[in-house]
């Protein structure tokens, strides 16, 4: 099949462009889709589009939310969904996955555990699969809230695993971190990070319903007191604690005027401004990093050199730290005999 005109591919992401903004389910998809695919010649296109699309972005409300794991997260955030639909706004979930470590598959099951959510036309939700990723983060995830925002989404909601890294991953790329808990489980003090009570912009104690009303109060008036001992990353914002039922929509409304305060005294200080500035710089170290990192694993002599290497880690006949020192010193000499532990000589290109 003969490749197609230059400009047909142009033309193709302009009219994509045209239906994100649109506000088009089909093209916010296949917008998605593209920003998600691995391949060169998809990534090359989904950064077009991206410019394209870069300047209806940066009006939604970024909330990130996650949680001890049975804290009922799904719950929560269809409750929470269903409520901001009522007042007349749109959402978009963006739900990560964990991805399997021997498979690469995914549950990809937040639709079935959203199902009213994800029956409005004012809602969109977006299972992703992790792939493996630093805390179950997907790799695209920033780009997939960008596609949102473009499309007209008003709140983008990004759930996380709930496990390892992750919490600190999504607080990275969103302006507001809501962390549930769940009360009655025993240990509360103990089950939560220090980390994560420095980065939560609230805590909220889900299942505060039935006979677990009082249980849920005493975490509240405990977590309240562990937060006195930590200072929050902002100095405009004191992170309120609150107790929510999921399962009775309870709560919702507060949660929500808790973000818009969020949003509104950051606004004004101006911290929000500088928040998403800083995030977007971090977010450009972290892609060079990994380009960086992709580059140099390709170089024909780091190819050579490499399984050497990592056999004489892995026997513990070479530090790890040596290890690295060779493979870098490939980025400024040329032509050397290999060194003891390398299987071979080794070639720069």
């Amino acid at each position: 099949m003969p490749p197609p005109a230059p400009s047909s591919a142009p033309l193709a992401l302009d009219t994509l462009a045209e239906g994100v903004r649109a506000g088009q389910r089909r093209a916010l998809a296949k917008a998605i889709t593209l920003v998600e695919s691995t391949r060169p010649d998809h990534q090359e296109a989904a950064q077009r589009l991206l410019e394209l699309i870069l300047p209806s972005t940066g009006k939604a409300a970024r909330v990130g939310i996650s949680g001890v794991p049975g804290a009922g997260k799904s719950t929560f955030i269809e409750a929470f969904g269903l409520y901001l639909l009522s007042i007349g706004s749109r959402v978009a979930v963006l739900a990560v996955d964990p991805s399997s470590a021997r498979s690469g598959g995914s549950i990809l099951g937040d639709k079935t555990r959203m199902q009213r959510l994800s029956a409005a036309p004012e809602a969109f939700i977006r299972p992703s699969p992790s792939g493996g990723s630093l805390g179950g983060v997907a790799r695209r995830t920033r780009e997939a809230m960008l596609v949102c925002e473009a499309a007209g989404y008003d709140v983008i909601i990004v759930e996380t695993v709930g496990v390892g890294q992750s919490e600190f991953a999504v607080a990275s790329m969103v302006d507001f971190f809501l962390v549930l808990m769940l009360a009655g489980a025993g240990d509360e003090l103990q089950g939560i990070k220090k980390g994560i009570l420095e980065i939560a912009d609230a805590l909220a104690i889900n299942k505060a319903d039935g006979d677990n009303v009082r249980r849920a109060e005493q975490a509240r008036a405990e977590y309240r007191g562990a937060l006195r001992l930590f200072r929050h990353a902002s100095p405009n914002w004191d992170p309120p604690v609150v107790t929510v039922s999921a399962l009775q929509q309870r709560g919702m409304d507060t949660v929500w005027s808790i973000i818009q305060d969020h949003r509104d005294k950051l606004t004004a200080s101006g911290e929000l401004a500088a928040k998403r500035r800083e995030q977007q710089l971090a977010w450009f170290w972290n892609m060079l990093d990994a380009g960086l990192k992709t580059h140099f694993l390709a170089r024909p002599d780091v190819t050579e050199l490499l399984p050497g290497i990592q056999t004489a880690v892995a026997e513990a006949t070479l530090t790890p730290t040596e290890a690295a020192r060779r493979l870098l010193a490939l980025l400024t000499r040329s032509g050397a005999p290999a060194e003891a532990g390398e299987p071979r000589r080794m070639r720069t290109a």
